[in-house]
């Protein structure tokens, strides 16, 4: 089957042209003007944009978190991304116990093969370096596909310094990449103590548990250790400006050092923790306050911040609701509340709402969503642009349509959204998914199962390959 989409703006990271796009089976064959409309079935883009789908490199689908799983799985998930203008996803996995690393990768390909509605990679949360032989098996999951690793700094599964040291040491020999949750876990730790001994139980104090200051020291420890190694560096969900500041100063001095950060921490401030329903918001990082705000959307723009992802993790109300009190009927506090917030249908509407609204320009937009997660994590042969040789992966745009965020109209598994009522300027009108309509405007057009399992190709990163 051949599409042809013509009289549309086609946007790049680089820039916006007049062109049709056609797109042959499942793969882009030509980009340019007056292309042959024969045998092709006609897209009227006159008066829209043509994006590639955007890459949510940063969810956490069917997977349970403080013993309670998120209401999206594999299927539900990707049907929302795909409404959303999503067309490849890129999941968290955790190592088991001394498990290596490809089992961790292949029980999840698994898992995800027969639900997934678009494309899918993984990175690997590391848990587990008790046996060399588990920090070996790396180069094998690489070989697999998979070219980035997680490191958490807090959590009673999280690295130490001496285990992060390692696994960057062996990613940087690899080809691949560490990703890092970057938060001082003594300082977390002790601030929760007291604060539940002082009867501080509600969602502000989880914000005051993890704010600016114990982002601050753990961005710039990891940044450090990367440093020394010599090895690239990914922080995850940035959201304070001084670890703007320490991401700014190493890539100026030439170090291979990359920033996400995620919609919530561009559009909220740490207020909304003091709102009737703060727990609703509850995500670690927390959000932070407005300097941190002002200072992400300055790194965004000078290319500082690379990528934007959601961290997408979502909870019902009733499971937000144990801040309060426990199914067993015990009381509840800010640590209680499941940890995570939606954001994967939302992302690219809200992005490109900040493009349209003059905030970033619309390349820019395109860069953070799609062509910068495609390269960073070895995607880029396929996904993140509109070129000749591309998967057909299309997003139109309409720049003109206006509307609101509302939790009904959304395609995942979830009874509310924190975007609620959230103005959005432009409107997705239609998603391809390799060569194939997924979504209309309106209903998801697609099917489970239809996406599939993205090997991530090794990526070598040095002073001069910075995005």
């Amino acid at each position: 089957m051949h599409t042809l989409f013509y009289g549309g703006t086609v946007v790049t990271a680089e820039g916006m042209f007049t062109a049709d796009v056609l797109v042959r089976g499942e793969r882009i064959a030509a980009v340019g003007v007056g292309l042959p409309r024969e045998d092709a079935v006609l897209v009227d883009a006159t008066g829209l944009y043509l994006l590639p789908g955007a890459i949510d490199a940063h969810t956490h689908l069917e997977c349970v978190c403080s013993g309670i799983a998120t209401s999206d799985d594999y299927f539900t998930g990707t049907r929302a991304a795909a409404c959303g203008g999503v067309t490849t996803v890129i999941d968290y996995l955790l190592q088991d116990e001394d498990e290596l690393l490809p089992v961790t990768l292949a029980k999840r390909v698994a898992m995800a093969t027969p639900k997934a509605a678009v494309d899918f990679a993984f990175h690997i949360g590391v848990r587990d370096l008790s046996r060399p032989e588990l920090l070996a098996s790396l180069k094998d999951a690489v070989a697999a596909g998979v070219s980035s690793f997680k490191a958490y700094m807090v959590y009673d599964f999280g690295l130490c310094d001496g285990g992060l040291y390692q696994l960057l040491q062996e990613t940087a020999k690899a080809g691949a990449l560490v990703t890092v949750h970057a938060e001082n876990r003594g300082m977390l730790d002790s601030r929760v103590k007291a604060y539940l001994a002082e009867g501080k139980t509600e969602p502000w104090w989880h914000y005051m548990s993890r704010d600016e200051a114990v982002a601050a020291e753990a961005n710039r420890r990891a940044i450090a250790l990367a440093k020394a190694v010599g090895a690239p560096l990914y922080l995850v969900h940035l959201t304070d400006a001084d670890g703007v500041t320490a991401v700014t100063q190493a890539r100026d001095e030439g170090y291979p050092i990359f920033a996400e950060t995620c919609p919530q921490y561009l559009n909220f401030t740490c207020e909304v923790y003091h709102e009737p329903r703060g727990q609703d918001y509850v995500c670690s990082p927390a959000i932070k306050g407005k300097d941190s705000q002002r200072a992400l959307w300055a790194a965004i723009r000078r290319g500082d911040v690379q990528t934007v992802a959601t961290d997408h993790c979502p909870f019902t109300l009733a499971e937000k609701d144990y801040g309060i009190r426990l199914p067993d009927g015990r009381e509840g506090n800010f640590t209680t509340i499941p940890n995570g917030c939606d954001g994967i249908e939302t992302l690219y509407p809200y992005m490109l709402t900040q493009a349209n609204l003059g905030r970033i320009s619309f390349s820019r937009a395109v860069g953070v969503c799609a062509s910068n997660p495609a390269r960073l994590f070895g995607l880029d042969d396929r996904k993140g642009a509109i070129r000749a040789g591309m998967d057909g992966d299309i997003v139109l745009y309409d720049p003109k349509a206006q509307g609101v965020v509302k939790a009904d109209a959304l395609h995942g598994n979830l009874d509310h959204t924190i975007w609620e009522n959230t103005a959005l300027s432009g409107r997705i009108t239609g998603t391809w998914l390799r060569g194939r309509q997924v979504f209309d405007g309106q209903a998801f057009r697609g099917a489970q199962g239809e996406g599939r399992f993205l090997p991530c190709k090794p990526v070598w990163f040095d002073s001069s390959a910075l995005v």
